[in-house]
């Protein structure tokens, strides 16, 4: 079993979609958050925390039957950082690692988590793996536990990009797949993504 885990943030307010839930909207059959914490269940990242916030209730059902572990942020209004620190605190002492996986990136599969779990496990000295896509960076991201408190002093809205950017342990791992790059913000992005289907 893999000693990194996987964390789904699940609990924002989904505000740039100007109404509903983006995180239970379905695409393919299937709400995003589910095509989420499936591609977590498809790699080797174990366990799967699920971290939810605004629409908690709904959240949870569009996850139904699925071996995941669920923590609440009763603090979600207050930005992303909060949510990173609740779902970094559900990890098992054990975990080298957290693979920080964004619920609106429905295109994200197993394999691309996997392949930053294999580059982790080569540079186990590394404090982040990150994919890029024709140079740029990408989600989700490999935190390493050494920095688990370096994020977890972060506030606001903001996750472990601004600590990252800078530091030279930080390792890029190309993927050519659109997917670490596509998330769905607006109501014309989950259009286009459904345009896409079959």
């Amino acid at each position: 079993m893999s000693a990194v885990g996987a964390i789904v943030l699940a609990a924002g307010r989904s505000t740039r979609m100007g109404g509903p839930n983006k995180l239970i909207q379905t695409l393919g059959g299937k709400p995003l958050v589910r095509h989420a914490a499936e591609a977590a269940l498809a790699s080797t990242a174990r366990p799967v925390v699920v971290v939810t916030g605004h629409d908690a209730d709904a959240v949870r059902a569009a996850l139904a039957g699925l071996s995941v572990a669920f923590t609440h942020n009763p603090a979600f209004a207050t930005g992303l950082s909060t949510s990173l620190d609740v779902g970094l605190a559900a990890l098992p002492d054990t975990a080298a690692g957290a693979v920080v996986m964004l619920a609106d990136m429905p295109r994200v599969s197993g394999r691309i988590i996997d392949a930053l779990v294999a580059a982790f496990e080569a540079r186990p000295d590394v404090a982040a793996v990150v994919p890029t896509l024709s140079g740029e960076w990408g989600n989700p991201v490999l935190l390493a536990r050494r920095i688990f408190a370096e994020v977890e002093a972060l506030s606001g809205d903001e996750g472990a990009r601004r600590l990252l950017v800078h530091r030279q342990d930080v390792l890029a791992v190309p993927i050519d797949d659109t997917a670490v790059a596509m998330d769905v913000d607006t109501p014309e992005a989950l259009a286009a993504l459904r345009r896409g289907e079959g």
